[in-house]
C-alpha cells in the first residue's frame, strides 16, 4: 500500500441525500481511504479529509463545503499498536476528533481488552469513541475538548509518564472552542 499524503485541511460540508456518500464511496478507486463523519449534534452537517474531499470532486459527488479546519491544529496520541497500524491514517482521526467537536485524542486501548485501567463510563459516553484500523484491531479514543483536561487525564492514566504529558501540553488549541465555526 503506497503510503498516504498527509494534506491536514479537514473540510466541513453538507450533502442533499447522505445516502449518496454510502453508494459513491464503495466505487470509489481502491488507493483511497474515502471517510466522512457527522458532525455531533448536527442533522447535516459533515466533516471530511482531504483526500476525501479530492475523490469526492473527482468523482461529481454534489456537495456543500461550509468551512475547512487546519487538521495540523488538532493532536493525535498514539499507543505502539495504533501508530504501527493507523499511521498512515491520521487524517481520518483528526476528522473524527473534529467531528465531535474535540482538539485531541488519546489512544486509550483496543476493544476486547479487560482491563483498560480506568473505568470507561467515568469521563460519559461522549468522552469516547472508536476507530476501526484496516487490520481490524478496534481502537478506543479518549476525546479531549480541552487541553487541561488531556493533561489532567493523561498524567493520572500514565502515571507521570513525560512523554504523554508533554503530548497534551503542546496540544496546539486550548480548547473547542477555538476551532472553526461551519455556519
Amino acid at each position: 500500500m503506497a503510503a498516504r499524503r498527509m494534506m491536514n485541511r479537514l473540510y466541513y460540508f453538507t450533502i442533499e441525500d447522505e445516502s449518496i456518500l454510502a453508494e459513491t464511496f464503495s466505487q470509489l478507486e481502491k488507493e483511497v481511504y474515502a471517510i466522512t463523519y457527522k458532525v455531533v449534534g448536527t442533522e447535516d452537517v459533515f466533516v471530511t479529509t482531504s483526500e476525501t474531499k479530492d475523490a469526492m470532486d473527482r468523482n461529481d459527488i454534489p456537495y456543500n463545503l461550509l468551512a475547512e479546519e487546519d487538521g495540523a491544529r488538532l493532536a493525535v496520541f498514539h499507543s505502539p499498536l495504533s501508530r504501527e497500524e493507523l499511521g498512515e491514517h491520521e487524517d481520518a482521526l483528526r476528522a473524527l476528533a473534529l467531528a465531535w467537536r474535540a482538539i485531541a485524542v488519546a489512544c486509550v486501548g483496543v476493544n476486547g481488552e479487560s482491563n483498560l485501567g480506568f473505568d470507561l463510563s467515568a469521563g460519559g459516553a461522549k468522552s469516547y469513541t472508536y476507530f476501526t484500523a484496516p487490520a481490524g484491531h478496534t481502537f478506543i479514543w479518549r476525546l479531549f475538548r480541552e487541553r487541561d483536561e488531556a493533561v489532567d487525564f493523561l498524567t493520572k492514566l500514565t502515571a507521570g509518564d513525560k512523554k504523554a504529558i508533554e503530548w497534551a501540553e503542546s496540544i496546539p488549541l486550548g480548547s473547542s472552542k477555538e476551532l472553526k465555526s461551519y455556519h
